[in-house]
């Protein structure tokens, strides 16, 4: 099969693989290059930035999602080629530069991976067919993810000789546990729905053909609370690993008394 012609007039977005929707309080990320399998590359991930940066502040929900029957394959494979993709660096290059040079590089590409967690946004995955590397890591650096039945992770770095690191390491561990973490990096193994549901991986699993509305679905329960009340809730669970109970007491007393101030008219 071969690919659609890009239409020169699309969005700088799309042309990467990324196409941006706003509909009202809810933004919608899809990946739009389903004939190879929405494959990843540094465009599509500087493309995802830019779509972060440029959520207007009316967004609080903002939804994930993929074209065709793979949400992500992973990593572009010309990346792996001595000829690499053509106006980004080559994995040779990137070997031979210097550790700063290689630490910016790095980070540059993260940052696709990282801004899904802010705390003003809840953020949504809708997964189907293969999540494998970078696609898996894409979908772990959402808040949520809601999984069709054919769903199958994989993170396969460490076959290839390398390390995940396109910041999927940390929530992976944190929703699965270390030894379950471990053993899913190590050995590249694949996740199907029913064990990412049952593991915590996945907050629902449900039939390929329904996966778009129950997206949606869980998306309109997270618009019908307060923003206030939701930004609160959500930085008061992210920062629940790192305090200890009588901390997390204190820290609960305090957006409380945010929340009421706030309610009653009389917040700064």
């Amino acid at each position: 099969m071969t690919a659609p012609a890009i239409d020169p007039q699309a969005p700088s977005w799309e042309r990467d693989g990324v196409r941006l929707e706003i509909e009202g309080e809810l933004a919608v990320v899809t990946l739009c290059q389903p004939a190879r399998r929405n494959a990843q590359s540094p465009a599509l991930w500087r493309a995802l930035v830019d779509a972060g940066r440029d959520l207007p502040g009316s967004v609080r929900v903002v939804l994930l999602r993929a074209e065709g029957l793979s949400f992500s394959a992973g990593l572009d494979r010309a990346m792996f080629t001595p000829e690499g993709i053509p106006g980004e660096p080559t994995f040779l290059q990137l070997a031979a530069a210097d550790d700063r040079e290689l630490d910016e590089t790095i980070a540059s590409y993260q940052d696709a991976f990282t801004w899904w967690h802010r705390a003003d946004l809840i953020s949504i995955a809708a997964v189907q067919g293969h999540a494998v590397g970078a696609g898996f890591q894409l979908a772990l650096g959402c808040d949520l993810r809601v999984v069709a039945e054919d769903v199958r992770f994989a993170m396969k770095e460490t076959s290839l000789g390398l390390v995940p690191d396109l910041a999927g390491t940390k929530p992976l561990t944190d929703l699965v546990g270390y030894a379950r973490a471990l053993e899913i990096c190590a050995t590249g193994r694949w996740v199907g729905a029913e064990e990412a549901t049952t593991i915590g991986l996945a907050n629902l699993a449900v039939p390929g053909t329904e996966l778009d509305a129950a997206a949606r679905d869980l998306a309109a329960a997270l618009l019908a609370a307060p923003r206030g009340a939701v930004i609160e809730t959500k930085a008061l669970l992210q920062g629940a690993s790192r305090r200890t109970l009588d901390e997390q007491r204190s820290a609960e007393r305090v957006a409380q008394a945010r929340r009421l101030r706030e309610l009653a008219g009389i917040g700064d």
